[in-house]
């Protein structure tokens, strides 16, 4: 069977296809199963494809198709089946003639497949077996180039050299590239001419000239793309590229200003800022950060700092200027750029300068000492208005105002109108070995201009104090000690300060050379050592022995003192252990027993004194010593005047009343040893109001009543005048002491001990002369 014809038009033009009976084709299988219930034989037809232009116009004829087996009688049905058929492509049922009914476009679709079927109108069947064909849309140029990424954008350094790469641009046809040059595309440079090129077949733009950023920082280049490698009858587009200049330090700053003036005034302290300076860099960013800088000669006194928000120069004083010295300065400042790459060092070869006139302005100014501290010596003891030192101050302003001296806060030393400092009390050195003063000087013109300078005055020594045992010795010598047998290693001390090391001699006293109890030996390294001169110590006959010790000091003039160590002698086992040593006791709790009887006497004499005072007050009021219930007098005095009965007399005399009730000391038992207690007494009359017993008991006393939350909140005055007349000491009152004391025999004093040797001498001596 042979095949039909084929009509396709390619670009328009009509071509006659033939088609030859192909055996293999799956359309021929199914025709001969299609055409197997026939007796005879039938043909089999195949079409393989049509090819149409796209962009034709509607209803246009494709192709025809046509079975060999038609005979022209009309009697043949053409049918189109496949996607497409009867909206795309229809087909003439009767000529198989095929018509485009809708306009193609081959960017959106480039073939269709369809199938052909042709069948008898008599019978109802087909006469040949399905097959199947395919049109092929034809391109044509009909879209124009287009670019892919824009906008296009692209920086490049000032003064970049020619042939310099910037960006490169692509387009896109959507033509066929297969079909002619019609998605063959050419660049060309519509704008940006002379400073860029572009290559056309790559779409490269290069820098073709030198471009400043000062002057254009940035350029429009419009870049067309057409196909048809530019032939007649072409499509093109355009695209913009933005092209910008980024800064290259190409400038170097230059000042605006060749001649500044500034004024500082004599009085601004270092670091004070006295102007700005500014230069001008056409260079942005990183480039146009400077430096500024001073001329060597001038950077003593001067200096400039860059401000790095403003790039402005901050001229600070470096030194305190002086008007009096120089009242006016000549500056060179410069001026650089602070990052510079080598190869543009070109630019940069030679600095800006500028010049700066200073002037100093004249302030009224404090007094100025010659010398920033005064050091003096004076030696001790010496009397009041000796002269120690001079100090000088000026004053630097042209008036030169007088200067008035002042000591601060000194009570040991004056200062004249001359600067001349004297003592005013005796110093000692022992006191206070150095005084630190404050000297001011005030302008008599302008008493708001003061200054000060330290003064320092160091006491000299003399030798004015004896030396004297270092410590407090508690030597004990057995009864049983022989002699020669060391009891004791005493050492000395003075407050006296030494040019030379303290050297101490020590030997017994005149009155004791004689004593052959003891000998001392001198080691001569400012220790001595007691031994013992005798054998046979006895504790009921001498408990308590004495040894007057001659101190000498090597000072100029040598000082000596006498001092008394004494020693107790003991009961010692054969190994030299003391056993029991009563007597050391016994003075002991004599001496605390004392200590209590002095505090008692000096607080009743203190009571005594706030009665007396208190009665000389009421005398002199006009008002009734004790107001009534209500008054506003707030002020209670407790009067008690009655005597007692001694020890019995416990309403009458509460010592409790004495003490805080926050601290309340036990009671101490009373001895009945009457001459420990006279003793006692009359050494308390020698404390007198400066004892320290009573200065440390008053001070109690107020801090119990401060520190009392039950204290009353109003005055009141406790008096106590006597204990009463059976109490084992008597009468505590000093008013009958004058007569008692004419009546008492001392001697009792003398066996006591050396403690009491100068008290039995004052008062044993006192008895004599009134005799």
């Amino acid at each position: 069977m042979h095949c039909g014809l084929l009509l396709p038009f390619v670009l328009g033009i009509p071509l006659l296809w033939h088609c030859l009976t192909a055996t293999e084709n799956s359309g021929t299988e199914k025709m001969k199963q299609l055409v197997a219930p026939h007796s005879r034989v039938k043909r089999g037809w195949v079409w393989n494809q049509f090819s149409v232009p796209e962009e034709m116009n509607t209803s246009h004829l494709v192709g025809r198709l046509r079975s060999d087996l038609d005979s022209g009688n009309n009697s043949f049905q053409y049918k189109l089946l496949g996607a497409g058929a009867g909206t795309i492509f229809t087909i003439d049922e009767k000529t198989g003639d095929i018509h485009a009914v809708q306009k193609l476009d081959r960017e959106e679709q480039s073939l269709y497949t369809l199938r052909a079927q042709v069948i008898d109108t008599t019978t109802g069947k087909a006469v040949e077996p399905e097959s199947e064909f395919v049109i092929r849309v034809s391109d044509v140029n009909d879209n124009e180039p287009t670019f892919l990424d824009e906008p296009y954008e692209a920086t490049v350094p000032e003064m970049s050299p020619e042939g310099t790469f910037v960006i490169q641009v692509t387009a896109s046809d959507a033509d066929d590239p297969s079909t002619g040059n019609n998605a063959r595309l050419l660049y060309s440079l519509l704008q940006g001419q002379p400073y860029f090129s572009i290559e056309p077949t790559t779409g490269v733009i290069r820098i073709s000239s030198k471009m400043d950023r000062e002057l254009q920082d940035e350029y429009w280049v419009i870049i067309q793309a057409k196909d048809m490698i530019g032939q007649s009858g072409a499509l093109s587009g355009t695209t913009s590229v933005l092209i910008k200049l980024w800064d290259v330090n190409d400038n170097k700053p230059i000042f605006k200003e060749s001649f500044y003036r500034m004024s500082v005034s004599e009085s601004a302290p270092t670091g004070t800022s006295i102007g700005k300076i500014m230069a001008h860099d056409n260079d942005i960013g990183e480039n146009a950060e400077m430096d500024y800088s001073i001329e060597e000669e001038d950077a003593q006194t001067f200096d400039i700092v860059t401000d790095n928000e403003t790039q402005e120069g901050i001229v600070i004083l470096k030194k305190k200027v002086d008007f009096e010295h120089q009242n006016h300065y000549g500056i060179r400042a410069k001026v650089r750029n602070r990052h510079v790459q080598e190869h543009l060092m070109q630019y940069h070869t030679e600095a800006s300068t500028t010049f700066i006139k200073v002037q100093v302005e004249d302030e009224d100014e404090p007094p100025v000492f010659l010398l920033p501290y005064y050091i003096f010596e004076i030696s001790e003891e010496n009397p009041q208005r000796t002269f120690v030192g001079m100090v000088s101050a000026t004053d630097p302003d042209h008036q030169k105002s007088p200067i008035r001296y002042s000591i601060i806060r000194s009570k040991m030393f004056s200062i004249d109108d001359n600067g001349t400092i004297t003592t005013t009390n005796t110093l000692d050195r022992e006191s206070n070995a150095w005084y630190n003063l404050s000297v001011a000087a005030t302008e008599i013109y302008n008493v708001q201009q003061i200054s000060s300078v330290p003064v320092y005055v160091q006491i000299l020594n003399i030798n004015d104090h004896a030396p004297e045992l270092s410590q407090y010795y508690e030597t004990y010598v057995c009864e049983n000690a022989d002699p020669g047998q060391v009891i004791q290693t005493i050492s000395a001390m003075d407050r006296d300060e030494s040019v030379e090391d303290h050297h101490f001699y020590f030997n017994l006293s005149m009155g004791d050379k004689n004593n052959s109890n003891f000998i001392i030996i001198d080691n001569q390294d400012n220790t001595a050592v007691i031994l013992t001169n005798r054998t046979g110590f006895s504790l009921q006959e001498e408990p308590v022995l004495y040894i007057s010790i001659l101190i000498a000091d090597n000072g100029i003039p040598s000082l000596t003192s006498t001092n008394t160590l004494t020693v107790y002698v003991c009961d010692c086992d054969d190994n030299g252990n003391t056993q029991s040593c009563s007597n050391k006791e016994l003075a002991l709790s004599l001496g605390f027993m004392m200590e209590v009887v002095i505090a008692i006497l000096i607080c009743i004499m203190i009571i005594f004194g706030f009665v007396f005072l208190t009665l000389g007050l009421q005398q002199r009021k006009t008002q009734p010593p004790f107001p009534e219930k209500g008054d506003g007098f707030r002020e209670t005095i407790f009067s008690y005047n009655d005597e007692g009965g001694g020890e019995e007399d416990t309403e009458a005399f509460d010592i409790v009343e004495l003490r805080g009730s926050t601290a309340r000391r036990p009671r101490r038992p009373r001895t009945s040893d009457i001459r420990n207690l006279r003793s006692l007494y009359r050494q308390s009359l020698q404390e007198g109001p400066d004892s320290a017993v009573f200065r440390t008991f008053i001070l109690e006393k107020l801090q119990e009543a401060d520190t009392d939350p039950c204290a009353p909140p109003f005055d009141s005055l406790q008096t106590y005048a006597f204990e009463g007349s059976g109490s084992a000491a008597g009468s505590l009152s000093s008013l009958a002491s004058a007569d008692s004391e004419l009546e008492e025999d001392y001697d009792y004093l003398n066996e006591l001990g050396p403690r009491f040797k100068r008290l039995a001498c004052m008062f044993g001596s006192a008895a004599q002369a009134h005799n």
